[in-house]
């Protein structure tokens, strides 16, 4: 039987109230993954969520509002000023971006960290969608993260539209990267580990390349497979860290 998550708003909203996680396994504590108090284990699929709402002035905002509704026309804080679109702004191109591993820690059979995507240009732009991740062992072995539908690190559920995330300089989304840290089926350990992540952000090609570490872990990114062999790292979509335990 394969248990997937429930991710609860009401549940997601508490768990970020209750920033504090003890960690398993003899691991330091994680600050910012209460992923068990957001998200409740069962063998349906992922559960409806709310598309996030726009946040405040000074952070990014995921937005399906045009401009132009009365709402939005009345808005002084829309990030792209108020006759901009987030479909009528430019996506954020990887020359753009800083990426960096935040919020690392291991919880649930899961070890990981939040990619997080600074806009460090002059102008906003847009995230949306899931990035494009490549782990690499120390021996060159890559293997492609594969879109999660859900993830126990991070309490993150796929939801229906994704939100277009819209950066101002200086702001960030971020999305989930993880992989299971438990050896699988009669296995006593797990392959190599990643030490490396080659990142592109939704719709470019071009990458960067970050260290796999994750301090909180005190690991790099695990190898672990599933009991069929397959990898079992994974990526979440863009979204915004409200949207996240933190």
């Amino acid at each position: 039987m394969r248990f997937q998550l429930i991710c609860e708003p009401a549940a997601r909203s508490a768990a970020r109230d209750r920033l504090a996680v003890g960690r398993s396994r003899g691991r330091a504590a994680v600050t910012g993954v209460l992923a068990v108090a957001a998200c409740g284990l069962a063998v349906t699929a992922c559960g409806s969520q709310a598309s996030p709402a726009a946040s405040s002035t000074g952070t990014p905002t995921a937005s399906a509002k045009s401009p132009n509704s009365p709402a939005a026309a009345s808005n002084p804080q829309s990030p792209a000023g108020n006759s901009s679109s987030p479909a009528s702004i430019s996506a954020c191109p990887t020359s753009q971006l800083s990426v960096t591993l935040t919020n690392t820690g291991a919880l649930g059979g899961q070890a990981g960290g939040y990619l997080k995507f600074t806009d460090e240009g002059r102008i906003p732009c847009r995230m949306t969608g899931w990035p494009v991740v490549v782990a690499l062992t120390a021996a060159g072995r890559a293997t492609s993260a594969q879109h999660a539908q859900s993830t126990m690190f991070g309490a993150w559920c796929y939801a229906a539209p994704l939100p277009v995330v819209v950066l101002r300089p200086g702001d960030s989304a971020y999305a989930v990267v993880a992989a299971s840290d438990e050896p699988a089926g009669s296995s006593t350990h797990c392959p190599a580990p990643y030490v490396r992540l080659r990142v592109s952000p939704p719709g470019h090609p071009d990458y960067v390349t970050i260290s796999a570490w994750l301090p909180g872990a005190r690991s790099y990114l695990p190898a672990c497979t599933a009991i069929d062999g397959s990898p079992t790292a994974v990526i979440s979509a863009i979204t915004t860290l409200s949207q996240l335990p933190h």
